[in-house]
């Protein structure tokens, strides 16, 4: 077999020349071959690594430093951070009505009409239990009355500021869970966009290298065409190749605008600038271990404990229309100062003051069974919250489960296809070198290029699977750190 091989090598160097010639007036009938220009492999990027202009496209960002980003600039944590504010805003009006309570009143008379037994109804401001003042009766011979004061009151017990001061701190812890919700969705919707976006170049650069390698078959298919070692079916179906490699190129180049748009919105980032994504491979590769053997702690699910502030916050409720039937009681200080006189410009030159001091309570007797209604009512969204936290528990659940089994499943699988992507290298080499002596027809080219191709992009998706699967894991498990 070799020395068949030694004499082919012989034959082929020696009557190249004289087969070529018989061969170029067979081909004069056939139409003109144009010879493809591979040597240019032009791709437009949707960012542009050499610009570092106006736009900012120069800037290159981890991922680390883009969930960093979206933790200053992304609107809706920015709004969560702002209801926080709000409820702490709120709490301080709730709470209010613990503090005294001060106003200024006065009343200005002027009597157009008056009996020998004239007397003036004095408004003292002391409130009631109806929500009413309680008023003063003075003797009075003078035409003009100004009578301005000052009241005071505070309240002593009152059942609704005591469950507005024991819910202020649910309420607060209520808005900071909402926070803490949003910036771990964040971390986990940046990460999944971010290797989204990796995943695409990645396959940008395959499709590149495969292009190239395609675009360097061909011409060798075309000078061995040329030459008359193989027949034109060689050529163009190197051309199909890569004209097919040339379109996978284009549209995963089309698909990567888009998605760089989609991290732009997660992240807040401007839309008129532009940024280039960074990464580790090493650090990368690292970072897809986890440790499968941990337990599922519902407790560290920021769902369950929004759960758990809910069924505080309706404990409260409860506990307030048990207690509604008791008493307010407010004390109260009151200073009046009667200024009269018949000439209005001497109104001011005698003055009587008055104060006095006491408390005020209201009991409710009959409401139309309201404070009963109410209980039972605060008692039955009670009963919903604890059905809810069950039916979030069998949730949590099969998140973690489902995401513990495609993590592993994917992991299995990117080992095995790390595999075959070393063997599909290895047997496109061996291929192409046996192409070139002639040994195997084109063919067989296509197919171990087509093997190598679908092994590299397979390899790359099931990668970046299993980082977005560990992310998920993450998430069922409660332990992603923001």
């Amino acid at each position: 077999m070799d020395n068949i091989r030694v004499y082919l090598f012989a034959f082929c160097l020696f009557c190249l020349p004289s087969l070529t010639d018989a061969q170029t007036t067979n081909q004069s009938n056939m139409p003109p071959v144009v010879q493809p220009d591979t040597s240019k492999n032009t791709l437009m990027m949707p960012l542009n690594p050499q610009d570092t202009g106006k736009n900012g496209s120069g800037q290159f960002l981890t991922l680390q430093q883009c969930i960093e980003y979206a933790m200053q600039h992304q609107p809706a944590l920015n709004k969560a951070l702002i209801n926080v504010n709000i409820t702490k805003e709120t709490n301080s009006v709730n709470l209010s009505g613990l503090l005294p309570q001060a106003s200024a009143s006065g009343d200005f008379i002027h009597y157009l009409q008056q009996s020998n037994n004239n007397s003036s109804s004095v408004s003292t401001g002391t409130p009631t239990g109806t929500g009413t003042t309680s008023t003063s009766t003075t003797r009075s011979g003078y035409t003009n009355t100004f009578i301005p004061g000052v009241s005071v009151t505070q309240s002593i017990f009152n059942p609704s500021l005591l469950y507005a001061y024991k819910s202020a701190p649910l309420y607060l812890k209520q808005a900071q869970q909402v926070t803490d919700s949003t910036k771990i969705f964040l971390v986990s919707s940046v990460s999944k966009s971010f290797y989204n976006v990796l995943l695409t170049l990645e396959q940008i650069n395959v499709f590149k290298e495969d292009t190239t390698r395609l675009g360097k078959n061909l011409r060798d298919a075309y000078h061995q065409y040329k030459g008359g070692i193989v027949d034109e079916t060689d050529y163009e179906e190197a051309a199909i190749t890569l004209n097919n490699s040339k379109a996978q190129l284009k549209q995963a180049t089309e698909n990567v605008v888009p998605q760089y748009a989609a991290l732009k919105q997660l992240m807040g980032y401007p839309v008129e600038k532009e940024f280039n994504v960074s990464f580790d491979t090493v650090q990368m590769i690292k970072g897809i271990y986890i440790d499968t053997t941990q337990q599922l702690q519902y407790e560290k699910r920021i769902e369950f404990q929004q759960i758990k502030t809910s069924k505080d916050l309706q404990t409260q409720l409860v506990n307030y229309y048990r207690t509604s039937y008791l008493p307010t009681l407010s004390a109260f200080y009151n200073y009046n100062l009667a200024f009269e006189n018949n000439k209005f410009s001497d109104i001011l030159s005698n003055s009587y003051p008055s104060q006095l001091v006491g408390l005020s309570f209201s009991i409710p007797i009959f409401t139309g069974f309201s404070r009963i209604h109410n209980l039972k009512k605060a008692k039955l969204q009670q009963q919903i919250i604890g059905w809810d936290e069950t039916d979030l528990k069998l949730q949590i659940n099969k998140e973690y489960r489902t995401a513990l089994a495609n993590y592993k499943g994917n992991y299995y699988n990117l080992q095995l296809l790390q595999k075959n992507v070393a063997m599909a290298k290895r047997v496109y080499f061996v291929v192409t070198l046996q192409y070139k002596q002639g040994i195997v027809p084109y063919l067989n080219v296509i197919t171990a290029e087509s093997n190598l191709i679908t092994s590299e992009i397979s390899y790359l998706n099931a990668l970046f699977q299993v980082l977005s699967n560990k992310i998920d894991l993450e998430k069922a498990m409660g332990s992603i750190n923001y």
